[in-house]
């Protein structure tokens, strides 16, 4: 894939000739098991593919928990997610290349034809234009390169450039993205109208993320070849411009986020993962292809940086562009697991292998790579969204190096996608790989990458189509033909020099092609470079650390003694100038007006209660029990589908049971358990389904328990709520001791909920699993260190706060709360406390404390994070 032709390169080309060096290893894996492998990930596949295209098509991707397409506008929508969708059958046209390489000529041929049949570009829909651009307009263009072959070959005869006259009208209707002054693209579009204003929700972004305006080169400059048309070329190597002149000077490192229309930099911070990573990977791609020795020069100057500020083998830290030898962050997130394989086109192994051996590690730890991870490897995300850049590095590693340890690798994220995401209608993303709890979505970038990549991996040259060394690869995994880098475009415009008059540097230009037996000669060179790093991770399960005593001071009254129903406390409050307001959802809030304080010193007692319940709620959050798994066991799906659950404070413990609580469910009458059962003879020796409302959460757990049931399941009855966009809940008790309650109580949003209750009404027994995490269909856990990472949370479950309010975890009886259960998030930021604007806590001299807006501002960073690498890096 990476081999350039001598007829259509320069001479002196950097690349790794690796591919046929000979390593003397001591453990191969045999033809037959590769095979073996090999046709296991093309089982898979179909697996997929067959069930988008019978329970999906035309819909652009799989819901394949509850069987059907998602179609934007019919679903709740997912925010920025949703921006990929455009109502043109995604899924296939992101998968037409990985039809033709794993040898589906027929199932190519016939998807192409429902493609030029069915798929229509003139949607009245605002898209993103990255994710169009690398998704759809690089499917069409690897669909039309593998068209073109087949054609070549006597095959497919019929084809006349159907998909690239499509591609053509695609390029066409991305392109008002980028009339902006600075020729940056505006982050979205509308297929039919462009960019028009706020009427079309185009045309008003200000901000967008490196990788978006940087990942364009590759799919544009293909398009202006195929085409002849040099304009597509020219917008993409325009917006490469404006980003390389904005480059920090000092550092030569580039920010997340910068301003479409003056050029500055709206986040500073820099790293190898979301939202800028792609724009790296195509610098070096744009010159494989393009043959243009300046994006090399570029790639190579940000490079250096990267290495010297960045990398830390074998981790990859964020910096600040400004100040480089100051980290922005103590976690990383999954996207950099690609970085690895950039390495090795650059032709820099050591780092290389360092790195994603620490990935593999953290991978086996979790059975996947949570979307983020902190630098002790413990989950700071715990999404699973099937993900494919780490098999991409292990593609190329393996490439490079022909160590069968790869090939082990890829044996591992095959068995965990069987074992852990493979459901009856597809594959299903990992809502928290701690439990093994799934989401109901399977997104395109699975087949378009996954596959490709696990295929090459397990293949022999023989077993493939074509010859993988003629094409590159996009960032989708899309393949384009190397021959274009011969294709006339004489019409585009030139790339700018760094500053006027500035000439190349030659230093940049590693003008080698360095053969692996001279650089390593001990074939144990690579273990010697993984041992370390796996012993490191080996030991990286730390228990939580202990947290001092909050508080600051010894006010009048304590934060930790503060009860909601004590009438001595309300008082206290009120003297202090707190407010108490109850919440729909079963929380208080608390607000503080010092101005209403019966003086000065009460004022500023309230202030440090204030400041000791932030303190507080963010010990409490850590101390948080970690989500629970709901696990249908029964046929048709054998425990290939798990529930994100919220978990209870009272009743049975489910962290300290080996075996979980199994059995068929029933609907509990009453449906809302708050009264004594009609049906309790059904309901006994079963796990009853319940309706949230009109009682405490501890009042319908003794319900179902006097009838005789082992446990209990709440349906959220806010239609349309879901794990996906709201914060996980705890279940409170209702302010009187529970311990008379023995069975487990679990929380399912209505969402997750209806994915249960569909299933009851489909099979006339259904059969779960309440654990702490799911299990195998053998009864095994799901991964390792569990137990110490119960306190993480993700941040994409959950919603900001509105700064002007103070949310506190709440302690409530049934006469503090009337006809409310008591909710406490899991995780969220509703357990955190934040202060009216203008009245903010005094902060005490003690140098430990954190001020209110320092631990606000730090969260919503942390979100705002997140939300943005959804945003721009699906």
């Amino acid at each position: 894939m990476w081999m350039l032709h001598s007829a259509t390169m320069l001479p002196a080309f950097l690349l790794l000739f690796l591919m046929r060096t000979s390593i003397s290893l001591s453990e191969t894996m045999s033809r037959d098991e590769k095979n073996k492998l090999r046709n296991q990930v093309v089982e898979m596949f179909d697996h997929a593919y067959q069930n988008y295209m019978d329970h999906a098509y035309p819909a652009d991707e799989l819901m394949p928990l509850t069987c059907r397409g998602r179609v934007r506008g019919l679903e709740p929508s997912r925010g920025d997610i949703d921006d990929a969708l455009g109502k043109f059958s995604l899924t296939l046209i992101d998968t037409l290349d990985t039809l033709a390489l794993l040898n589906k000529t027929v199932e190519f041929e016939e998807a192409v034809r429902r493609v030029v049949a069915d798929v229509r570009l003139d949607n009245d829909i605002v898209v993103s234009v990255f994710e169009t651009n690398i998704r759809v307009l690089g499917g069409l263009l690897g669909g039309h390169s593998m068209a073109v072959m087949l054609k070549e070959s006597g095959q497919m005869v019929w084809y006349q450039d159907e998909l690239l006259h499509m591609a053509k009208d695609l390029g066409l209707r991305l392109l008002p993205a980028f009339n902006t002054s600075s020729g940056l693209p505006y982050p979205r579009v509308n297929l039919r109208y462009g960019v028009r204003g706020p009427e079309t929700r185009t045309g008003t972004e200000t901000d967008t993320c490196t990788a978006c305006a940087g990942t364009i080169i590759l799919e544009f400059a293909a398009l202006s070849r195929f085409t002849g048309d040099p304009t597509f070329e020219a917008h993409a190597r325009r917006a490469l411009d404006f980003l390389w002149e904005k480059r920090q000077r000092n550092s030569n490192l580039v920010g997340t986020t910068i301003n479409i229309h003056s050029g500055e930099w709206v986040r500073r911070d820099s790293g190898v993962g979301a939202g800028i990573d792609s724009y790296y990977e195509y610098l070096m791609k744009a010159y494989i292809l393009l043959g243009d020795d300046q994006y090399l020069q570029r790639f190579n100057t940000h490079y250096a940086s990267i290495m010297k500020y960045i990398s830390q083998p074998p981790l990859l830290l964020d910096v600040h562009i400004h100040k480089p030898l100051l980290p922005a962050r103590t976690w990383m997130d999954s996207l950099l697991a690609f970085f690895p394989g950039l390495q090795v086109l650059k032709g820099d192994i050591r780092p290389a292998i360092e790195t994603h051996e620490m990935l593999y590690q953290v991978t086996k730890k979790h059975n996947f790579l949570p979307e983020a991870f902190t630098t002790d490897f413990r989950v700071h995300w715990a999404q699973h969204p099937l993900r494919p850049e780490f098999a991409e590095s292990t593609y190329f590693l393996y490439k490079a190096t022909k160590d069968p340890y790869y090939l082990e690798v890829g044996r591992t994220i095959l068995e965990n996608l069987n074992r852990y995401a493979r459901v009856p209608c597809g594959f299903a993303a990992m809502k928290d790989v701690r439990t093994g709890s799934h989401e109901d979505r399977m997104d395109s970038f699975f087949l378009a990458e996954m596959f490709k990549y696990l295929f090459l991996l397990f293949a022999e040259e023989e077993d493939l189509p074509f010859n993988v060394e003629d094409y590159i690869f996009t960032t989708e995994a899309h393949l384009l033909p190397l021959s274009l880098s011969t294709a006339s475009n004489s019409q585009a415009p030139p790339l700018v020099n760094n500053t006027a008059g500035e000439e190349l540097d030659d230093s940049n230009f590693e003008w080698t092609c360095p053969n692996t037996r001279l650089l390593f000669p001990d074939p144990a060179f690579p273990r010697n470079l993984r041992d370390p790093v796996r012993s490191a991770l080996d030991k990286s399960c730390p228990h939580p650390t202990t947290h001092r005593e909050p508080g600051m001071g010894r006010p009048p009254l304590r934060a930790q003694d503060f009860m909601v129903n004590n009438p001595e406390h309300l008082e206290l409050l009120r003297r202090m100038g707190v407010s108490l307001i109850h919440l729909k959802d079963g929380r208080v809030q608390l607000i503080q007006h010092a101005t209403q304080a019966v003086s000065a010193v009460a004022a500023e007692d309230g202030m440090r209660f204030m400041q000791e319940m932030m303190e507080l709620s963010s010990q409490q959050q850590k101390e948080q029990l970690p989500p629970r798994a709901v696990q249908i066991v029964s046929h048709p799906f054998f425990g290939r589908v798990v529930l994100t659950a919220g978990p209870a404070q009272f009743g049975m413990d489910l962290s300290k049971s080996s075996s979980g609580v199994r059995g068929f469910v029933t609907v509990a009458e009453p449906y809302n358990g708050c009264s004594e059962l009609s049906n309790g003879e059904i309901v006994a020796g079963r796990i009853a389904l319940l309706q949230r409302g009109q009682c405490m959460f501890a009042e319908k757990a003794r319900h179902i328990q006097k009838a005789g049931a082992i446990g209990g399941i709440v349906i959220d009855d806010n239609e349309g709520s879901s794990s996906d966009t709201a914060p996980l809940f705890q279940m409170a008790g209702d302010g009187r001791n529970t311990d008379d309650v023995t069975l487990p109580l679990l929380f399912l949003f209505h969402k997750e909920g209806n994915i249960l209750l569909e299933a009851l009404k489909e099979n006339r027994e259904v059969e779960v699993l309440l654990s702490d995490k799911a299990r195998d269909r053998d009864g095994a856990e799901e991964g390792d260190c569990s137990t110490e990472e119960k306190d993480n949370t993700s941040p994409a479950s959950s919603e900001p706060v509105d700064q002007s309010q103070v949310t506190t975890q709440e302690q409530t009886t049934d006469d503090s709360v009337v006809g409310q259960e008591s909710v406490q998030p899991v995780g969220g930021l509703g357990s955190y406390a934040s202060v009216d604007e203008g009245e903010e806590p005094a902060v005490d001299g003690d140098s430990s404390s954190q001020s209110v807006d320092s631990l606000m501002a730090d969260w919503q960073e942390d979100l705002e994070a997140f939300k943005q690498m959804e945003k721009d890096e699906l």
